[in-house]
């Protein structure tokens, strides 16, 4: 039976917090707090900044949205959902999640139990959380209250592995406090229990570290069948006819999880006297891509005689059908296009001009709505895309070359239609 007496606060309402709290408010009080004034207003409208969730689901439950932390007093059940983005320098940029632990501190009752969902290395929580919270607080942990960790699983835009459709992992820093946790998550979920929360922190970042490699590898193969004269999507059709071949693609890695959260590990690593080596590489690889793509356009480019070329980048956001720009490998690919003389415009049904204009600093402007161009490139395939008729854009294109990243446009369509398909 639930323990119907918990309170739930929600510190940080964005892609992992929100889903949460309406999960949660379900079965339980929740507070949701946030300190992004408009966010809270709009959330109060039912709209979701971020389109995730629908105006239905988000009045279908009943969550006290505020911007002020003392409301967090009357939860004894705080969950921190925060960003735990890297540095200019690659390395872990604990900021915010050391933000919210000052935050949680200075306004958390006795006998609370904290959950840190943000992804970290494998001892951020009881190390470097856990002191924060105790200075800010008074409170002794262990004693006063206690801490759990449970590794967020979104991944936005999907609308089949939701929260409640997917294991959730969950860890404390002893059995009691682990079965609370999971009484708590498995109101609405499966749940995994981890024997530690260094073990939970640890599985974390590993997923992404292993989706990273296996995209890096992809990546390699590419450029080498290029050099081979054969087509890796072929290759791939033909390697995955066997049962135990796993199916990746090769790309762009960008977002705040791939592509950041391996640094976190890596950092940890090199503090504890390991230099890694195959995750370091299949790191360098990966963001490498975008300085590649751009330099295989421009070489195709320069073959027809176009030193100063117009160009085209649809999908900038870091995967399709999101609004989510963080990091996002279109801005570095866009930076080498520009360093090499290349006038670039934009478009992303799913940003607003201003956004556009300021993560990626080129108009946003629909590729049919502007001027000719000589080479289109189409990086995150956003559903709008596919309205768009390929023989439409062709007759745009002076130069006629196009850089499909994910096959949005067939490439024997395009070819019919006189232009020269690239993609990885």
């Amino acid at each position: 039976m639930l323990e119907k007496s918990r309170s739930i606060g929600l510190v940080g309402l964005g892609y992992v917090g929100l889903p949460l709290a309406v999960s949660l408010a379900r079965h339980y009080p929740v507070v949701g707090f946030d300190l992004n004034e408009k966010k809270i207003q709009r959330l109060r409208q039912g709209t979701d900044p971020n389109n995730e969730l629908s105006e239905a689901e988000l009045n279908s439950v009943t969550i006290d949205y505020t911007t002020d932390p003392a409301a967090l007093k009357k939860c004894n059940f705080i969950i921190v959902a925060v960003p735990t983005p890297i540095t200019a320098d690659k390395k872990p940029d604990l900021t915010p999640v050391e933000s919210a632990s000052r935050l949680v501190g200075a306004n958390m009752s006795k006998g609370a139990i904290v959950v840190f969902e943000s992804t970290v290395y494998p001892g951020v929580t009881e190390e470097i959380c856990v002191p924060i919270i105790e200075q800010e607080s008074g409170l002794k942990c262990g004693r006063d209250w206690k801490i759990g960790y449970s590794p967020e699983r979104v991944n936005p835009g999907d609308k089949e592995h939701t929260i409640d459709k997917i294991t959730k992992v969950v860890s404390g820093m002893d059995a009691e406090t682990c079965d609370a946790v999971a009484e708590v998550y498995g109101s609405f979920t499966k749940i995994h229990k981890a024997p530690n929360i260094k073990t939970a922190e640890a599985a974390k970042v590993i997923e992404n570290i292993q989706r990273d490699l296996n995209i890096a590898l992809m990546n390699e193969l590419s450029l080498i069948f290029e050099k081979l004269g054969i087509k890796t999507k072929d290759v791939l059709a033909a390697a995955s006819t066997k049962w135990n071949f796993h199916a990746y693609r090769p790309g762009l890695v960008g977002g705040h999880c791939i592509g950041v959260d391996p640094y976190y590990l890596t950092y940890r690593a090199q503090e504890l006297g390991y230099e890694p080596q195959v995750i370091l590489a299949g790191r360098s690889l990966n963001d490498s891509m975008p300085i590649i793509v751009a330099q295989k356009v421009l070489s195709r480019l320069s073959e027809t005689g176009k030193t100063k070329p117009k160009i085209q980048v649809m999908g900038l956001t870091f995967k399709e059908n999101v609004k989510d720009s963080r990091n996002s490998k279109a801005r570095e690919l866009i930076q080498e296009l520009k360093k090499n003389n290349a006038q670039v415009t934009g478009w992303d049904p799913f940003l607003d001009d201003d956004e556009v204009k300021k993560v990626f600093d080129v108009d946003n402007q629909h590729p049919l709505a502007g001027d000719a161009f000589d080479a289109l490139i189409v990086l995150s395939p956003h559903r709008q895309f596919h309205d768009i008729p390929i023989k439409d854009l062709a007759e745009k294109m002076a130069g006629g070359v196009v850089f499909d990243l994910t096959g949005v446009y067939p490439a024997e369509k395009a070819e019919e239609l006189g232009l020269r398909y690239l993609t990885l």
